[in-house]
């Protein structure tokens, strides 16, 4: 049964009211109270329908649904402020037909579904026994139904009456709601509420589990803390104390005072909860207890406050250190910018160089002028990845790795820390520390770098690593990505000169409790100390000879057989002995297949004479002094270059067929090996074939090929200074390398007279005499080196270190 009526409307938001169900209502907004009022002036009928958003404050009619339900108004009251309040009756569904007035209040058209009264089939009763079944468990479970609403619900007999009274009584969404207003059938509107209050009391039973368990935890948590309190109560009054607890309380304490990060503090105290469940006696306990306390003492927050004065930094290094202005002026740069930016990460520094040139004091002056903390580790024979990382915990004994020790060593976490020796690490089956060390050198990785023994992340972004090196060819690339290369090379003799009598002398004289008034060093004295006791780029083996003289002239001294004076060679011979090194100096005369080249070794430059001996043969090539494979290959190359162009060297063509050729380098003991004989070599041959001389004041480095074209070598700095000590007036070098010139001394650039070249016919012209001038020079087919006396120079025995050319 259905008719249709205007009716003025209500949007409701957040409530939907069933037929049959009583409610106050507060209105407040303005359309809303005009309809209420056009409502009371006519016959207190009024259609309730819900908005579909309740955030809408002026709703449209897209916004309302179009099933509600038309209500009588009980009763109006009028509130303060200007709102009312209306109680209201649901009488039975309306659904809208049209909207007739939107302006001031909506009026619409309304079709009112009256509902049938039905006759209870099994079918029907079935559902109804099945709805009042859940809404009893629903209100059990929820308690929020009182027990005499129960009742009065499920006495209704009507199955569509009983249906919106419960739906109106369950604490569902106004969507749901809304689906139980819309069903006009019976038996859909029983189903669906018996579908929702199932839902519900789901979500009921969910809601009591998790209530019990926070409850029980709870309960747990508070027994507990009561059983904890009366413990300490009674320990208290027996004058009694836990050992656990107060160790645990002890700990906590000092984590308050440590001001650790976050991340740390989380993991110590749940170390110290576990510490607390232990017994005494347990050895985890003492696992746990060591592993806290390295948490507490390293420096999580400490920093050292850099005292930047470039002036003041500038007066150290000049203090500690004779020369090496490029790395002083490295340094500086550092320092100037570290005052302009304090936040700037800091650069991981590497000093590569031949022992005892002052790479490792070069890192305490660094520390001294920023007023830092020094640390040092040796990374020499490393082998084991753990030794950086640090081990896991799981193994006993288990320590943090050497970068946290050394922090924990500084107690700061900005010390300067020097790894010493990175080129001579190595790696087996038990790691490879290089690779360890990658996050440890990265400035954009070590900011979080986790040691296996902490398992949390220590900032080391604020530390300045200064690493040293002899060579660079062992370091593997990734590694030497990260780092800043400072190159130092050895000193010349007149920086050893300045070194010994400014630093040396004095701190051995010293420490030997001796004074100047005991014995002088002149400067003569100490120059043939340096040549004929020392072979060397540093200054370490000429301290030893220093402390060694002093030794000697102390026991003399204490014996009352010395007198006072300024020592003379004769005195140092004597008291040394004879001198155990002669430099190889350049020759006396020009000489036919001897030609003077320059090779670089680990301890500086050297000078090396490549001899060739032509013999009747076949054109066998034979190559002595053991030799590595790229200084065959130079000797191969320079051979096939003299046989290509003999006619332009004035060598008969035909010569190889009837000549072997005999290629020499003395010291045939010591390794040599590198790319830089190819020229001396084949300027030895043509010499050797042609018979022409070689200059004996001239030394060359050079790589040729096939074509005759000379390549760059490295190591120019050291092999000119070798050159200088033996010598040689004239030094000829590959064209490619005249940027290099600037790092030699002025000094030796002065007395030494350079050629650059790019062709080894250029190198020729230089080296071999006019013949003109060789039919004048007497032949001198053996070649050897001649002291004063007349005697051939011995070379002492000593260690035999690899030679590269």
């Amino acid at each position: 049964m259905t008719n249709e009526r205007e009716l003025p409307l209500l949007p409701l938001r957040g409530i939907l009211v069933f037929p049959y169900m009583v409610i106050h209502l507060d209105v407040g907004r303005e359309r809303s109270m005009a309809a209420i009022e056009k409502a009371m002036l006519d016959d207190r009928i009024i259609l309730l329908t819900s908005q579909k958003e309740t955030e809408i404050d002026s709703p449209n009619p897209d916004d309302l649904y179009e099933m509600g339900t038309i209500a009588e108004i009980k009763q109006l009251l009028k509130l303060p402020g200007g709102t009312m309040r209306v109680l209201v009756e649901g009488i039975s569904r309306g659904r809208i037909i049209e909207y007739l007035e939107e302006e001031e209040y909506f009026r619409v058209s309304v079709e009112e579904l009256a509902e049938a009264k039905r006759s209870m089939t099994p079918e029907l009763e079935t559902l109804v026994r099945g709805m009042t079944h859940q809404f009893e468990e629903y209100a059990k479970l929820g308690k929020r139904v009182p027990l005499e609403t129960i009742g009065t619900v499920l006495a209704v007999e009507e199955p569509g009456r009983l249906a919106d009274i419960v739906a109106s009584h369950l604490n569902l969404k106004v969507p749901d709601k809304q689906t139980i207003l819309e069903a006009m059938s019976v038996e859909l509107r029983l189903e669906r509420l018996t579908e929702l209050i199932m839902r519900e009391i789901e979500l009921l039973e969910l809601e009591r589990r998790i209530g019990q368990r926070v409850r029980k935890q709870m309960d747990k948590a508070q027994k507990e803390y009561y059983l904890r309190e009366q413990i300490k109560a009674i320990q208290k009054e027996l004058g009694d104390k836990d050992e656990r607890q107060a160790e645990a309380d002890e700990y906590r304490e000092k984590i308050a005072k440590a001001k650790c990060p976050k991340e740390v503090e989380e993991k110590a105290l749940k170390e110290i909860e576990r510490l607390e469940k232990m017994p005494p006696s347990s050895a985890e306990g003492t696992v746990v207890r060591t592993y806290l306390d390295w948490l507490l003492v390293l420096p999580w927050t400490k920093s050292s406050r850099d005292k930047i004065d470039l002036t003041r930094s500038e007066e150290i290094l000049n203090q500690d250190h004779y020369g090496l202005e490029k790395v002083k002026e490295r340094i500086l740069e550092f320092l100037a910018i570290r005052k302009l930016t304090p936040k700037m990460k800091s650069p991981i520094l590497c000093l590569v160089g031949p022992p005892g040139v002052g790479k490792t004091s070069l890192a305490k002056s660094i520390s001294r002028s920023l007023n830092r903390k020094f640390v040092r580790m040796s990374l020499g024979g490393l082998r084991d990845e753990a030794e950086i990382r640090g081990h896991r915990r799981t193994y006993i004994g288990a320590l943090p790795g050497r970068i946290i020790q050394g922090v924990r060593t500084a107690g700061t976490r900005n010390p300067v820390f020097l790894l010493d020796e990175i080129d001579k690490m190595s790696s087996d089956f038990r790691g490879d520390p290089a690779s360890a060390l990658l996050e440890v050198l990265d400035p954009e990785q070590n900011s979080t770098f986790t040691d296996h023994y902490l398992e949390v992340p220590f900032d080391l972004s604020q530390t300045l690593f200064v690493l040293t090196a002899n060579t660079l060819h062992t370091i593997p690339r990734p590694l030497l990505d990260r780092m800043e290369i400072i190159n130092i090379s050895g000193y010349t003799e007149d920086e050893k000169l300045n070194i010994a009598s400014r630093y040396l002398v004095p701190k051995q004289l010293e420490a030997h409790g001796l004074s100047k008034d005991v014995f002088t060093l002149e400067d003569d004295v100490l120059l043939k100390l340096l040549q004929g006791y020392t072979r060397e780029s540093g200054v370490r083996g000429l301290e030893r000879q220093v402390a060694n003289l002093c030794r000697k002239i102390a026991v003399r001294w204490v014996k009352q057989e010395w007198e006072p004076h300024t020592l003379t060679v004769e005195d140092l011979e004597s008291t040394l002995g004879a001198p155990r090194y002669h430099f190889q100096a350049a020759g006396k005369s020009p000489e036919i297949g001897a030609v003077t080249g320059l090779a670089f070794t680990e301890v500086g430059g050297v000078v090396l004479t490549v001899e060739v001996t032509p013999l009747p043969g076949k054109g066998r090539l034979t190559i002595t002094g053991q030799l590595g494979d790229v200084m065959k290959e130079s000797a191969q190359a320079a051979w096939t270059f003299v046989r290509a162009y003999a006619n332009q060297l004035g060598i008969e063509e035909d010569f190889y067929d009837r000549t072997d050729l005999h290629i020499h380098v003395p010291e045939g003991a010591t390794p040599k090996d590198g790319p830089s004989a190819g020229i001396t070599m084949a300027t030895a041959i043509a010499s050797a074939i042609a018979k022409r001389y070689v200059r004996h004041d001239l030394a060359m480095t050079g790589e040729i090929t096939l074509r005759g074209n000379v390549l760059p070598i490295g190591g120019v700095k050291e092999k000119v200074l070798a050159a200088h000590r033996a010598g040689i007036k004239v030094v000829v070098l590959p064209e490619e390398n005249r940027k290099d010139l600037e790092e030699i001394p002025e000094n030796v650039r002065k007395v030494l007279e350079f050629h650059f070249v790019s062709r080894i016919e250029e190198v020729l012209k230089l080296a071999l005499l006019p013949l003109a001038h060789s039919d004048k020079v007497q032949e001198n087919v053996p070649v050897h080196s001649y002291s004063q006396s007349g005697i051939p120079d011995t070379q002492p025995i000593r260690e035999e270190r690899p030679t590269t050319c």
